[in-house]
This record gives C-alpha cells, sequence and structure tokens, in this order.
C-alpha cells in the first residue's frame, strides 16, 4: 500500500497519437504503459540490458542457454505447470537473447493480464534451472548445431561474425558453439541468472487495451517485490578492429555445387545520427527489390537469385554486409560484381532520384514496424536500450525525408567499404581458391571451425 501511495505515474508523449505512462517499482524497475486500441489483447515486453555479449569466455551461448531455461522450472511450478498455466488463458510467451539483451514477450487477453504478470515476475525472479532440464536442453542444442552443419547460409552468417568481430564480445553467435555449449552446468546458469538478473537494468513495456494506473497497481503486485541484482546493465566495449580488411575466409564444404557468399566492414553503433543516411543508401544499393545490386546481380546477369545488403548495428558498433549465392563456378564473377557496384556506391553515392526513391519506401514502411501490440513494444524497448529517445516513432520518417544527397554520398564513402571488405564463402575450398586469391589471402576452415 505505502508503494502505491509513493508510485509516480509520468505521462510522456511519444508521437503518432501515442501516449506513455511512466513509472518505476521500488526495487527500480522501469516500467511504460501505452493504452492502445480496443481490442482486448495485451502484449508484454520485459528487456534485460545484458545479452550474448556478457557470455564468459568458454562458455559462449550461455545467456541464451540461460533464457531456454527460465521456462522448464521455478520454485513454484515445474515445466508443465508453467505451460498449463501460460495455455490454459490463451496466452503465449516467448524468451530469447540477443547480443545486447534479454527479452521476454509475451501476449495475453487483457482479463489475464495481473495473472500472466505474476507468471512472467515468476520466471525472471526464481527460476529453478532444474538438473534434468539442464541436461535435456544441453542435448537439444547439441543435436542442433549437428543439423546446423547442412545449412551453408547460416555456416556463412557465423563465419563472417567469427572472423568480423573476433575476440569483440560479439565475436560469437548468440547460440555459442558445440564445444562452449557442451561445458555449460547448472552452476552458470545460476550464476549468469545472479549476475545478470535484477530490476534496476530491466524495463517492462505494456501495450494495448489498458488503462495506465490500473497496470501500474497490478505491475507492482507482481514485481514490487523484486529487489536487487546488478545497478545497470552490461557495457560492451567498443570494438578496436571490425571487419578485418582484404581477408578471404573459405568455409570447406567439398559437396556443395553452390557457394554462399558474403562481403563486410566496419559499420556505426545503433542509433548513431548518421543511420537515416547510412538506411538511404543501403535501400538503393542492396536493400530494395529494385536496388543496384539485384539490378546487376540477377536481372543483367542471372548470377543469383538474391542478393542484398545490411546494416546490423548493435550499441557498440556494426557491420555492413552484402549477401548473395550462386554456383561454384561463378563466385569469382558474382564477388566481383558485388564489389563493384558497393564501390561505385562508395565513389558516387545514390543519385537525387535514388536518394527520394528510397526516402518514400524508408516512410512508407516504418508504419508496418508498429501496426501490431507486439511490434509496437519491441520498438519501444529498443527505443529505451539503445537511447533512441521519445521523439524516435514521431520524427522518424521526418528525418529520413530530410537526408539529403550529400549526406547520403558521405555516409556511402564512410560505410561502402572504404578499405577491402572481408569476403566469407562457403563451398569446395579446393575449386574456390583460385577464384578467390586475388581478392586476398585465403583462409580454410571447416564446418567445425564455425559450429
Amino acid at each position: 500500500m505505502n508503494a502505491a501511495k509513493q508510485r509516480s505515474v509520468r505521462p510522456v508523449a511519444a508521437g503518432r497519437g501515442l501516449r506513455l505512462s511512466r513509472f518505476q517499482t521500488p526495487g527500480g524497475l522501469s516500467v511504460s504503459v501505452a493504452p492502445r486500441g480496443r481490442i482486448p489483447l495485451v502484449a508484454v515486453r520485459l528487456v534485460l540490458s545484458s545479452g550474448a555479449a556478457a557470455d564468459p569466455l568458454g562458455k559462449e551461448g550461455l545467456a541464451d542457454f540461460t533464457m531456454r531455461l527460465l521456462r522448464r522450472g521455478t520454485a513454484h511450478r515445474d515445466a508443465h505447470a508453467l505451460d498449463e498455466a501460460i495455455e490454459f488463458v490463451g496466452a503465449s510467451l516467448g524468451l530469447f537473447a540477443g547480443e545486447d539483451q534479454l527479452a521476454v514477450a509475451l501476449t495475453t487477453p487483457a482479463e489475464h493480464l495481473p495473472a500472466m504478470l505474476h507468471v512472467l515476475a515468476e520466471l525472471v525472479r526464481v527460476p529453478s534451472f532444474p538438473e534434468e532440464e539442464v541436461r535435456t536442453e544441453r542435448e537439444r542444442s547439441l543435436g542442433q548445431f549437428a543439423n546446423d552443419v547442412d545449412d551453408p547460409s547460416l555456416l556463412a552468417d557465423r563465419a563472417l561474425i567469427r572472423t568480423a568481430w573476433a575476440r569483440h564480445p560479439y565475436g560469437h553467435d548468440v547460440s555459442g558453439t558445440r564445444a562452449s555449449v557442451s561445458r555449460v552446468t547448472r552452476d552458470d546458469t545460476v550464476r549468469f541468472h545472479a549476475d545478470h538478473f535484477g530490476p534496476r537494468p530491466a524495463s517492462l513495456f505494456v501495450v494495448g487495451a489498458v488503462d495506465p494506473d490500473v497496470v501500474a497497481a497490478q505491475v507492482e503486485e507482481a514485481f514490487g517485490a523484486w529487489a536487487g541484482g546488478p545497478d545497470h546493465g552490461v557495457d560492451v566495449p567498443p570494438p578496436e578492429r571490425v571487419g578485418h580488411a582484404g581477408k578471404v575466409v573459405v568455409v570447406d564444404r567439398p559437396d556443395q555445387t553452390q557457394s554462399q557468399v558474403r562481403l563486410a566492414g566496419p559499420a556505426y553503433r545503433r542509433g548513431a545520427p548518421v543511420q537515416f543516411a547510412a538506411q538511404v543508401v543501403n535501400v538503393t544499393l542492396g536493400a530494395g527489390f529494385t536496388s543496384r545490386l539485384v539490378r546487376e546481380v540477377r536481372v543483367k546477369r542471372g548470377l543469383s537469385y538474391g542478393v542484398g545488403s545490411s546494416f546490423d548495428t548493435l550499441r557498440a558498433g556494426g557491420l555492413f554486409s552484402v549477401s548473395s549465392f550462386t554456383k561454384v563456378e561463378t563466385t569469382g564473377q558474382l564477388l566481383s560484381v558485388m564489389r563493384q557496384e558497393v564501390d561505385r556506391m562508395r565513389e558516387r553515392g545514390p543519385t537525387q532520384a535514388e536518394v527520394e526513391k528510397a526516402q518514400r519506401y524508408l516512410a512508407g514502411l516504418f508504419p508496418l514496424r508498429t501496426e501490431t501490440n507486439e511490434s509496437l513494444a519491441a520498438v519501444l524497448a529498443d527505443m529505451a536500450l539503445y537511447g533512441l529517445g521519445d521523439d524516435w516513432l514521431d520524427r522518424y520518417r521526418d528525418r529520413v525525408r530530410a537526408v539529403t544527397r550529400a549526406e547520403a554520398r558521405e555516409a556511402a564513402a564512410r560505410y561502402c567499404f572504404p578499405e577491402p571488405p572481408l569476403t566469407v564463402v562457403v563451398g569446395p575450398a579446393e575449386r574456390l581458391r583460385p577464384q578467390l586469391e586475388r581478392f586476398g589471402p585465403v583462409e580454410v576452415l571447416s564446418a567445425d571451425d564455425v559450429l
């Protein structure tokens, strides 16, 4: 009762007709409530400012492993009882880890929100990590790694992360490796939970047909006793070097008739002001169906059915990459065309017509990112996690439309491989090496090196 009296619910205008109500629990959990619509469904997202970047050396994948175990038992309920409680009311719940975050996403009928908030609090506050469930999850994970050997696209992505980020905390896949996961114990999960879970590095977002004052009371009932844990989230250091310019890595798959191809170089951190100009460049180069890469690689030359570019940006930095696939015999030709198009973008930037076309595309696509309560909760969580500002939703399209051709050219010059890119190819190394040596020194890895 005293906590309720002290509670201060603060309204915040977030743009696009959205008003957030914010408050903190006594333990320090930051809560944002966004009333929206009349359909009696509510999306809830709890995010902790930690993630795979906090995995201990040699125990890569521990954050992801720990998150998947949260639903397998608590101090009060076993896995079956948890599943029954969630499914009985028609709710759904997902748990996942990213490089910078740990997240629990819940969707529930509004009438069952109080009960589901208690389930959510139980999962993050008092997981039990049963030894049998740890063994089962470890076996499941190792089985998945065995299946991943047959996925050349996944091997390429993993090799890219491993090589581009190297020893940085981002330098491993979120799920870890076979070797690291095989070493994970119950004690590791208990310790990771104790070190990274707590109200102060956490944020809770509630979106849907709700009354903020009512939700505030419900949240305090469920989370008011949550205390302790770390004072803040994980500090990820800036990378010393990203991309390893000019290096060529081949993951040897002797029986493949196609090659998976990746090019990559350093990019900006999430939330950097340059992102709007960079996205205009990206849409023009490879993120749209009418992009330059699609035109040159697919339409004109028929080298591949799919090619694209992207910025993968995180709290401490990012990667700009170009990806495609082709027949083994045309791998060198594909790489040449991809690099030529990126070089042309870097040297000249997009035309004024391309800038305007990309702006229309980005501005028109943006509303779809917040179309559902679940997607809006995810965007609100990203806004808080990456410090994007309360005006992010309201000003996004204006900021995109404000990008000038000069700014787009500057972004292209900065991120479209001013140094020779890192090249990653998955395919038969013996047949690929003669095609790849002109792009840089070739290092050959096995699938075991990547997984």
